[in-house]
């Protein structure tokens, strides 16, 4: 099991050396934005942020190369005005399942406040105490994310170092005139998907990631029927934050990277009672009444 160190000093330092966290396929898309989508500048700033989120060092854990998380970013630019973008940031990340070839998604996140000034060729740099670039900001916050959630499925707790890293990223960027930094930008902001993850209001959903991630899908190779109930319990927890906040953005967020997996975990392998397990999750999630109403 990975062990997970805090040691803030040293991740200000964001060495690139051999023990990089991500391995992430970035996308710069702008057919939306129109004119000629194959400008060189589209290609440079997708290069340019490749590098940059897999080459630095962002924590001081070492992550063997298997280990490293794999995600995706893409960019979709909608429109540019000079160095002037708008658009969205689609960012997704899984990680391996133990004994088995299987990804299991960890994150799924459609980040419609996306707003930054961008000149080609100039330095990506983050740094955490500073505001520079609300395009980094953005980017910098959904790394740290997804390495909390990560950390958080071997981990009881695991991602918590990282989630508030992610929150002084907020901080830092608040005092910027962007949208998404603050509690007034909205419900679906980046501000009110991390204010979750730091609250203890929703800390059965940390028990949840470490439950059916590690107790549940590693399981699954060696006692599938052991590991469908292990995931049911994890997913029962969840009720008592639904029951606190009902539909909230945390809970959405995690329908939204699960729902087709736990549709295809209860649709097949070991039978068992479903009943319970597909009410609660028409309750807390039930925009996706038509997937549950699959499970067999």
């Amino acid at each position: 099991m990975r062990k997970f160190i805090y040691l803030i000093g040293l991740l200000l330092t964001f060495s690139t050396g051999l023990a990089q966290e991500l391995n992430a396929v970035v996308t710069v898309d702008s057919e939306q934005a129109g004119g000629n989508s194959n400008l060189q500048i589209f290609r440079t700033l997708q290069q340019q942020l490749t590098e940059f989120i897999n080459n630095q060092q962002w924590t001081t854990e070492e992550y063997k190369n298997q280990e490293r998380i794999d995600c995706n970013f893409t960019l979709i630019v909608t429109s540019y005005d000079g160095d002037a973008f708008s658009g969205s940031l689609q960012v997704q990340a899984s990680r391996p399942v133990y004994n088995s070839t299987y990804n299991t998604s960890i994150y799924n996140y459609n980040d419609k406040q996306v707003n930054f000034n961008y000149k080609e060729f100039e330095p990506l740099v983050f740094n955490i105490n500073q505001f520079n670039s609300n395009l980094i900001s953005i980017i910098t916050y959904h790394i740290y994310t997804i390495i909390g959630l990560d950390a958080s499925t071997f981990e009881l707790n695991g991602g918590d170092a990282y989630h508030e890293v992610a929150k002084q990223i907020i901080n830092t960027a608040s005092s910027s005139s962007f949208a998404g930094w603050k509690s007034t930008d909205g419900t679906q902001s980046r501000y009110r998907y991390n204010d979750a993850l730091v609250s203890p209001v929703y800390k059965e959903f940390h028990a949840t990631m470490y439950e059916y991630h590690r107790l549940g899908m590693d399981l699954m190779a060696d006692d599938a029927k052991g590991a469908k109930n292990n995931i049911a319990a994890s997913l029962q927890t969840l009720k008592s934050i639904n029951d606190r906040r009902p539909n909230s953005y945390l809970l959405r967020t995690f329908f939204d990277a699960k729902v087709d997996e736990i549709k295809a975990i209860y649709s097949g392998g070991p039978a068992m009672d479903t009943s319970d397990i597909v009410e609660s999750l028409n309750r807390m999630a039930p925009t996706r009444r038509a997937s549950w109403a699959e499970i067999r």
